[in-house]
Protein backbone atom coordinates (compact mmCIF):
# COMPACT_ATOMS: atom_id res chain seq x y z
CA UNK A 1 0.00 0.00 0.00
CA UNK A 2 2.83 2.35 0.85
CA UNK A 3 4.50 1.49 -2.44
CA UNK A 4 1.42 2.49 -4.48
CA UNK A 5 1.07 5.79 -2.60
CA UNK A 6 4.72 6.59 -3.30
CA UNK A 7 4.31 5.92 -7.04
CA UNK A 8 1.14 8.05 -7.16
CA UNK A 9 2.90 11.05 -5.59
CA UNK A 10 5.81 10.68 -7.97
CA UNK A 11 3.48 10.60 -10.96
CA UNK A 12 1.74 13.79 -9.80
CA UNK A 13 5.08 15.53 -9.32
CA UNK A 14 6.27 14.47 -12.75
CA UNK A 15 3.04 15.59 -14.37
CA UNK A 16 3.29 18.91 -12.57
CA UNK A 17 6.79 19.56 -13.91
CA UNK A 18 5.77 18.43 -17.37
CA UNK A 19 2.84 20.84 -17.33
CA UNK A 20 5.08 23.72 -16.19
CA UNK A 21 7.68 23.08 -18.88
CA UNK A 22 4.95 22.79 -21.48
CA UNK A 23 3.59 26.22 -20.52
CA UNK A 24 4.65 28.80 -23.09
CA UNK A 25 5.93 32.32 -22.57
CA UNK A 26 2.58 33.64 -23.81
CA UNK A 27 0.75 31.74 -21.09
CA UNK A 28 3.02 33.27 -18.45
CA UNK A 29 2.34 36.70 -19.93
CA UNK A 30 -1.43 36.14 -19.78
CA UNK A 31 -1.11 34.99 -16.18
CA UNK A 32 1.02 38.04 -15.37
CA UNK A 33 -1.46 40.38 -17.04
CA UNK A 34 -4.28 38.95 -14.94
CA UNK A 35 -2.27 39.54 -11.76
CA UNK A 36 -1.27 43.01 -12.97
CA UNK A 37 -4.92 44.01 -13.48
CA UNK A 38 -5.60 42.76 -9.94
CA UNK A 39 -2.79 45.13 -8.79
CA UNK A 40 -0.71 42.19 -7.58
CA UNK A 41 2.43 43.61 -9.16
CA UNK A 42 5.01 41.47 -7.34
CA UNK A 43 3.39 38.21 -8.52
CA UNK A 44 2.88 39.67 -11.98
CA UNK A 45 6.60 40.46 -12.06
CA UNK A 46 7.36 36.82 -11.24
CA UNK A 47 5.16 35.59 -14.10
CA UNK A 48 6.77 37.95 -16.60
CA UNK A 49 10.20 36.77 -15.52
CA UNK A 50 9.10 33.20 -16.16
CA UNK A 51 8.01 34.24 -19.65
CA UNK A 52 11.41 35.84 -20.29
CA UNK A 53 13.12 32.68 -19.03
CA UNK A 54 11.18 30.79 -21.70
CA UNK A 55 11.86 33.38 -24.41
CA UNK A 56 14.37 36.17 -23.74
CA UNK A 57 13.42 37.82 -27.06
CA UNK A 58 9.78 38.34 -26.12
CA UNK A 59 9.56 42.13 -26.14
CA UNK A 60 6.04 42.08 -24.70
CA UNK A 61 7.25 40.19 -21.62
CA UNK A 62 10.11 42.66 -21.20
CA UNK A 63 7.77 45.64 -21.56
CA UNK A 64 5.20 44.21 -19.13
CA UNK A 65 7.98 43.40 -16.65
CA UNK A 66 9.06 47.04 -16.87
CA UNK A 67 5.49 48.11 -16.10
CA UNK A 68 5.25 45.77 -13.09
CA UNK A 69 8.57 47.08 -11.73
CA UNK A 70 7.47 50.66 -12.35
CA UNK A 71 4.28 50.12 -10.34
CA UNK A 72 6.44 48.87 -7.46
CA UNK A 73 8.57 52.04 -7.73
CA UNK A 74 11.59 50.04 -8.86
CA UNK A 75 12.30 52.70 -11.44
CA UNK A 76 15.95 51.92 -12.25
CA UNK A 77 15.15 48.25 -12.85
CA UNK A 78 12.10 49.24 -14.91
CA UNK A 79 14.19 51.43 -17.23
CA UNK A 80 16.57 48.51 -17.86
CA UNK A 81 13.69 46.27 -18.94
CA UNK A 82 12.14 49.01 -21.09
CA UNK A 83 15.46 49.56 -22.83
CA UNK A 84 15.79 45.82 -23.44
CA UNK A 85 12.31 45.80 -24.94
CA UNK A 86 13.06 48.85 -27.09
CA UNK A 87 16.11 47.17 -28.63
CA UNK A 88 14.16 44.21 -30.00
CA UNK A 89 10.64 45.62 -30.45
CA UNK A 90 9.64 45.85 -34.12
CA UNK A 91 6.18 47.40 -33.70
CA UNK A 92 6.44 51.20 -33.84
CA UNK A 93 3.35 51.74 -31.69
CA UNK A 94 4.65 49.46 -28.92
CA UNK A 95 8.14 50.94 -29.22
CA UNK A 96 6.61 54.40 -28.75
CA UNK A 97 5.01 53.22 -25.49
CA UNK A 98 8.36 51.84 -24.30
CA UNK A 99 10.13 55.19 -24.65
CA UNK A 100 7.12 57.13 -23.39
CA UNK A 101 7.32 55.20 -20.11
CA UNK A 102 11.08 55.76 -19.89
CA UNK A 103 10.37 59.47 -20.30
CA UNK A 104 7.76 59.40 -17.53
CA UNK A 105 10.20 57.79 -15.08
CA UNK A 106 12.98 60.27 -15.90
CA UNK A 107 10.56 63.19 -15.65
CA UNK A 108 9.42 61.99 -12.22
CA UNK A 109 13.04 62.08 -11.02
CA UNK A 110 13.60 65.53 -12.59
CA UNK A 111 16.04 64.03 -15.10
CA UNK A 112 14.68 66.33 -17.78
CA UNK A 113 17.48 65.86 -20.31
CA UNK A 114 16.99 62.08 -20.35
CA UNK A 115 13.20 62.48 -20.38
CA UNK A 116 13.37 64.80 -23.40
CA UNK A 117 15.44 62.28 -25.38
CA UNK A 118 13.05 59.45 -24.47
CA UNK A 119 9.98 61.46 -25.50
CA UNK A 120 11.66 62.41 -28.79
CA UNK A 121 12.32 58.74 -29.53
CA UNK A 122 8.70 57.94 -28.67
CA UNK A 123 7.44 60.59 -31.10
CA UNK A 124 9.70 59.28 -33.86
CA UNK A 125 7.77 56.03 -33.63
CA UNK A 126 4.35 57.61 -33.07
CA UNK A 127 4.19 61.28 -34.11
CA UNK A 128 0.45 61.43 -33.37
CA UNK A 129 0.84 60.88 -29.62
CA UNK A 130 -0.30 64.22 -28.18
CA UNK A 131 0.34 63.18 -24.58
CA UNK A 132 4.00 62.49 -25.35
CA UNK A 133 4.25 65.79 -27.24
CA UNK A 134 2.79 67.65 -24.26
CA UNK A 135 5.21 65.93 -21.86
CA UNK A 136 8.11 66.82 -24.15
CA UNK A 137 7.16 70.51 -24.17
CA UNK A 138 6.68 70.47 -20.40
CA UNK A 139 10.09 68.88 -19.81
CA UNK A 140 11.79 71.47 -22.00
CA UNK A 141 10.23 74.25 -19.94
CA UNK A 142 11.10 72.54 -16.67
CA UNK A 143 14.67 71.97 -17.84
CA UNK A 144 15.13 75.70 -18.50
CA UNK A 145 13.73 76.54 -15.09
CA UNK A 146 15.97 73.91 -13.50
CA UNK A 147 19.05 75.48 -15.11
CA UNK A 148 18.04 78.93 -13.86
CA UNK A 149 17.46 77.58 -10.37
CA UNK A 150 20.84 75.83 -10.37
CA UNK A 151 22.63 78.98 -11.53
CA UNK A 152 20.86 81.07 -8.90
CA UNK A 153 21.73 78.49 -6.25
CA UNK A 154 25.41 78.67 -7.23
CA UNK A 155 25.32 82.47 -6.97
CA UNK A 156 23.57 82.31 -3.60
CA UNK A 157 26.06 79.73 -2.33
CA UNK A 158 28.99 81.89 -3.45
CA UNK A 159 27.44 84.98 -1.90
CA UNK A 160 26.84 83.09 1.32
CA UNK A 161 30.43 81.81 1.42
CA UNK A 162 31.82 85.30 0.73
CA UNK A 163 29.67 86.77 3.49
CA UNK A 164 30.73 84.05 5.89
CA UNK A 165 34.39 84.68 5.06
CA UNK A 166 33.96 88.42 5.56
CA UNK A 167 32.14 87.89 8.85
CA UNK A 168 34.91 85.58 10.05
CA UNK A 169 37.57 88.15 9.17
CA UNK A 170 35.68 90.92 10.95
CA UNK A 171 35.18 88.73 13.99
CA UNK A 172 38.88 87.87 14.01
CA UNK A 173 39.78 91.56 13.90
CA UNK A 174 37.39 92.28 16.77
CA UNK A 175 38.89 89.45 18.79
CA UNK A 176 42.41 90.77 18.19
CA UNK A 177 41.36 94.29 19.17
CA UNK A 178 39.72 92.96 22.30
CA UNK A 179 42.87 91.06 23.21
CA UNK A 180 44.95 94.20 22.76
CA UNK A 181 42.57 96.20 24.93
CA UNK A 182 42.62 93.56 27.64
CA UNK A 183 46.43 93.65 27.90
CA UNK A 184 47.86 95.73 30.82
CA UNK A 185 48.96 99.15 29.55
CA UNK A 186 52.16 99.23 31.62
CA UNK A 187 53.21 95.89 30.29
CA UNK A 188 55.62 96.17 27.41
CA UNK A 189 55.27 93.84 24.48
CA UNK A 190 58.19 91.74 23.34
CA UNK A 191 58.44 93.68 20.07
CA UNK A 192 58.44 97.05 21.85
CA UNK A 193 61.10 95.85 24.29
CA UNK A 194 63.30 94.70 21.43
CA UNK A 195 62.83 98.00 19.63
CA UNK A 196 63.78 100.01 22.73
CA UNK A 197 66.79 97.79 23.36
CA UNK A 198 67.98 98.20 19.79
CA UNK A 199 67.51 101.97 20.00
CA UNK A 200 69.51 102.11 23.25
CA UNK A 201 72.29 100.03 21.74
CA UNK A 202 72.41 102.27 18.68
CA UNK A 203 72.52 105.36 20.87
CA UNK A 204 75.31 103.90 23.00
CA UNK A 205 77.25 102.94 19.90
CA UNK A 206 76.89 106.45 18.49
CA UNK A 207 78.08 107.95 21.80
CA UNK A 208 81.13 105.71 21.84
CA UNK A 209 81.97 106.68 18.28
CA UNK A 210 81.75 110.40 19.15
CA UNK A 211 83.98 109.93 22.19
CA UNK A 212 86.53 108.00 20.19
CA UNK A 213 86.56 110.67 17.53
CA UNK A 214 87.00 113.39 20.13
CA UNK A 215 89.98 111.60 21.66
CA UNK A 216 91.70 111.40 18.31
CA UNK A 217 91.54 115.19 17.74
CA UNK A 218 94.57 117.33 19.07
CA UNK A 219 93.80 119.23 22.23
CA UNK A 220 94.27 123.02 22.14
CA UNK A 221 96.55 124.64 24.80
CA UNK A 222 95.03 127.02 27.23
CA UNK A 223 97.29 130.05 27.93
CA UNK A 224 97.23 131.66 31.30
CA UNK A 225 96.31 135.25 31.14
CA UNK A 226 98.90 137.75 32.35
CA UNK A 227 97.76 140.11 34.96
Amino acid sequence: MKKKRHIFSLLLLTLGFTSMFAQSDRQFIRSGNKLFRAQNYAKAEAEYRKAIAQNAQNSQALYNLGCALMMQQKDSAAIVQYENAGKIETSKSRKAKVYHNIGVICQTHQMYGEAIEAYKESLRNNPQDNETRYNLALCKRLQKQQKKDNEQKKKDDKKGKDKEKKDNQQQKQKDNQQKQQNKPKDRMSKENAEQLLNAAMQQEKATQQRMKKAEQQPRSRKLKRNW
